[in-house]
């Protein structure tokens, strides 16, 4: 879909949007929208998602979710500026052509939404089905490297990076003007060599709707860490206290017996059913494939478990191989052929992943993560007909 269709296809979705829907509701529309058509879940800002339907293991880039707060800060390769600052020794600022001179690297990474799911909580904020989550190789310069051109002091314990988007907090606290997106990262984080300043996916310049010219690219963590739009970095020797930092995309923890709000970081050990889509009709006694991808932020997934009888029994799914260039950061597809039963009725479909530390995704949704990190186990009816 061109720039142009997907334009007036989200105008006229946007006119005809329901003020609110269940999470049934929500299920159900997602489920009914496989057409290559964006599925739209916020007015203003526009923010869409596609059908997971994993048409291909490189998610496309005009099949990529897209989210923003306030919108698209509209920013163009030659005007792009970053300003590096803070404890640093060299304050410098870097241009688009810059960035270019410098050594690249692609990297493959899981790009999740920490709301992805939400419409299944039936919480506030973006009621995301299971489509606000994609799979690209990213291209771009090293953090690493533009940290030590800069010279980092020994007192830097964060980088803060500050988005070009900018709007005003409507909900408590309201904000007294407008505020930059802006999040930080510990300083370890920031020095591993995966994490980029990225001006391409999948080979190709990063489209504005994607957080281009340049974003961060944060593998293993959630979306919120991968600023859009970048356009300062600031080595702190504080914590970092933003609004986007202690307010949005935060969870319950439980520190020393007291409960403290934490920023979402690492994404969870997570599978996804793509194929049957929810209340798909299969014939019984016959055999299909149950297909779908899963993901597990620092740490590779080892293993994908399939239940058909409401998580009483598993058994395992076939990881499938993945492309040169995968990595510990992709997701990876798997399949498993289930015979479905004699007689009809509904049958819920389950897939758990395990990663490589032993974490193995929860049954249960842990009210502690509040309205986002929604990685638990969630059923994908189906209609067994005889």
């Amino acid at each position: 879909m061109n720039d142009f269709s997907r334009r007036s296809f989200l105008r006229a979705a946007a006119a005809s949007l329901p003020v609110a829907l269940s999470a049934h509701e929500l299920f159900a529309q997602n489920a009914q929208s496989q057409a290559s058509v964006p599925i739209l879940r916020g007015r203003d800002p526009e923010n869409y998602e596609f059908p997971f339907d994993l048409d291909a293991f490189w998610t496309h880039k005009d099949r990529f979710f897209v989210n923003s707060t306030f919108g698209i800060a509209r920013q163009g390769q030659r005007e792009w500026r970053l300003q590096v600052e803070g404890a640093v020794t060299r304050p410098f600022e870097l241009t688009y052509d810059d960035l270019l001179t410098m050594p690249s690297r692609t990297v493959g990474a899981v790009l999740e939404d920490p709301g992805n799911n939400r419409m299944s909580i039936n919480e506030r904020g973006t009621p995301w089905g299971i489509g606000a989550v994609g799979c690209a190789q990213w291209t771009g310069v090293s953090l690493s490297d533009v940290l030590n051109r800069a010279g980092l002091r020994p007192e830097g314990i964060e980088v803060i990076f500050e988005s070009a988007e900018a709007g005003e907090i409507k909900d408590e606290p309201r904000s007294p003007g407008r505020v930059n997106i802006a999040r930080s990262i510990p300083i370890k984080k920031a020095l591993s060599s995966e994490v980029l300043l990225a001006y391409k996916m999948n080979g190709e310049d990063l489209r504005q709707e994607l957080g281009g010219p340049v974003r961060l690219v944060v593998p293993g963590w959630y979306g919120n860490a991968w600023v859009k739009w970048l356009q300062r970095l600031v080595v702190t020797g504080a914590p970092f206290e933003g609004y986007f930092q202690k307010f949005d995309n935060t969870i319950w923890e439980r520190r020393n017996g007291f409960a403290i709000l934490s920023p979402v970081t690492e994404l969870q050990p997570k599978a996804q059913i793509a194929a049957p889509i929810i209340y798909q009709r299969v014939k019984a006694k016959n055999t299909h494939r149950v297909f779908g991808a899963a993901w597990a932020g620092e740490a590779e997934v080892t293993a994908v478990d399939i239940s058909a009888d409401d998580g009483k029994t598993w058994q395992s799914a076939r990881l499938l191989d993945s492309p040169t260039g995968a990595g510990p950061f992709a997701w990876k597809f798997w399949e498993y052929q289930w015979m479905a039963p004699p007689k009809g009725g509904r049958i819920n479909l389950q897939a758990r992943a395990t990663d490589a530390r032993g974490r193995v995704q929860p049954t249960q949704r842990d009210s502690d993560r509040r309205n986002v990190m929604i990685s638990h186990v969630l059923p994908v009816p189906v209609e067994v007909y005889e």
